[in-house]
């Protein structure tokens, strides 16, 4: 029987061109600036400190977008286009972040605008995106300074910081005569975030407790020690530290564990809230023991929209468990769940039908319910105290939402 190999390899050779100009056609499909069903993917763009003085924090928020971005991706995506993320590394910087955020408006062409991690950050942030007509949706950046501004297109999922320290306060008072601490030291960083907390906290406590140590706000990035010894020898009953992400935060606490300076509270504004990261950097549970932290919104254990859905997305992506996670990273993405509610009731991308939703809507997230004011802020946010207790960062005040009672006086270092 005569055989036809050419015939054959020819065949086959006609076979595999067919097969390659069928995969080249489907990659065009759904490769880079399209989804599977053809359509362009939606751009978010944000800025995030991945390098600078605010780094740990920006790598936190930026695990919240993505954590997002992966869950909404697998349901469909948003208006059934996928979404992409489009980040910069603002490198910490007020200077860097207007930059960003004038190219991922005017380079980048993005749908939609997340903002930045911290006050001093997002000021810059929503300065650009209001003078473009363009909504920012903001996980954090809620100190009066911003308020102020009357940004028409800003929206920030957090209630106003300058009541944070509210709850710090009204426990103190609410400790019995015998054993209320009678001095405080107040302690603040040239923030727009931790300032306003700090003074807030001094009108609270301001005609109970006698001041022994307030300096003038120091400047970011400063050598914490010197600070540190000046609180320690003033000998104050109670430190009120108004610090602005993860690295002073951790820097006053261990500054004081060498110093063997033992007052009965310590609050920090901002940096106990970061979960695992704040636990580990000040050398674990022992060192964190007794401090407390504001915050509001999402915590561990919290029973909010989506908490656990959000949750075991972290768990499955990162490890570890759900104490392990920074509130940075629950902001984050409340930021992005209200953006996304924004757009699928309005099903639109248009800045002004967002905006005009955004003003006069409720939104749920696991920050809790949201309602925005005329300048942007959450109006029914809650506010809770939390304090390490046993490796656990605990919430521990108001009475009705406590999870423990607070520890005090605070264990010796």
């Amino acid at each position: 029987m005569a055989t036809y190999p050419y015939r054959g390899r020819k065949k086959a050779w006609e076979c595999f061109i067919f097969l390659v100009i069928l995969l080249a056609s489907l990659n065009a499909c759904t490769g880079p600036g399209t989804t599977t069903n053809g359509q362009p993917p939606i751009k978010i763009g944000y800025s995030a400190s991945l390098t600078g003085s605010f780094a740990n924090d920006g790598k936190a928020l930026q695990q919240g977008f993505q954590l997002w971005r992966d869950l909404i991706n697998q349901r469909g995506g948003l208006l059934g286009r996928q979404v992409e993320l489009v980040g910069i590394d603002d490198k910490s910087d007020p200077v860097q972040v207007k930059s960003d955020y004038i190219t991922l408006i005017k380079k980048d062409h993005v749908d939609l605008l997340l903002g930045p991690y911290s006050s001093l950050l997002t000021m810059p942030a929503a300065t650009v995106t209001n003078a473009n007509h363009r909504v920012l949706f903001a996980p954090t950046g809620n100190a009066a300074g911003i308020f102020k501004k009357h940004f028409h297109n800003y929206f920030v999922s957090v209630p106003p910081s300058q009541e944070y320290l509210l709850t710090f306060g009204y426990f103190i008072l609410s400790l019995p005569q015998d054993i209320r601490p009678q001095t405080v030291a107040y302690v603040s960083v040239d923030s727009p975030f931790a300032m306003p907390q700090v003074a807030e906290a001094k009108q609270v406590l301001g005609n109970y407790m006698r001041t022994v140590y307030a300096p003038a706000p120091y400047a970011a990035n400063s050598n914490i020690m010197p600070i540190a010894q000046a609180v320690a020898r003033s000998q104050a009953d109670v430190v009120v530290l108004g610090t602005s992400g993860l690295g002073d935060s951790v820097s006053f606490t261990k500054a004081f564990k060498s110093l063997h300076y033992n007052p009965k509270a310590i609050v920090e504004t901002s940096g106990p809230g970061e979960g695992a990261q704040y636990l580990n950097a000040v050398g674990g549970p022992a060192t964190a023991e007794g401090i407390f932290v504001p915050d509001t919104g999402w915590y561990p254990g919290a029973t909010t929209y989506q908490s656990d859905i959000f949750t075991q997305a972290y768990i499955a992506q990162y490890g570890g468990n759900f104490r392990d996670i920074s509130s940075t990273t629950a902001k984050a993405f409340g930021a992005a769940q209200v953006l996304e509610q924004a757009v699928e009731q309005t099903h639109s991308l248009d800045d002004a039908k967002l905006s005009k939703l955004l003003h006069s809507g409720t939104f749920n997230s696991v920050q809790g319910p949201i309602r925005f004011s005329a300048d942007g802020g959450n109006t029914i946010g809650t506010l809770n105290m939390f304090q390490w207790i046993d490796g656990k960062l605990v919430l521990v005040y108001p009475v009705n939402n406590a999870q423990a009672n607070p520890e005090y006086p605070k264990k010796n270092f």
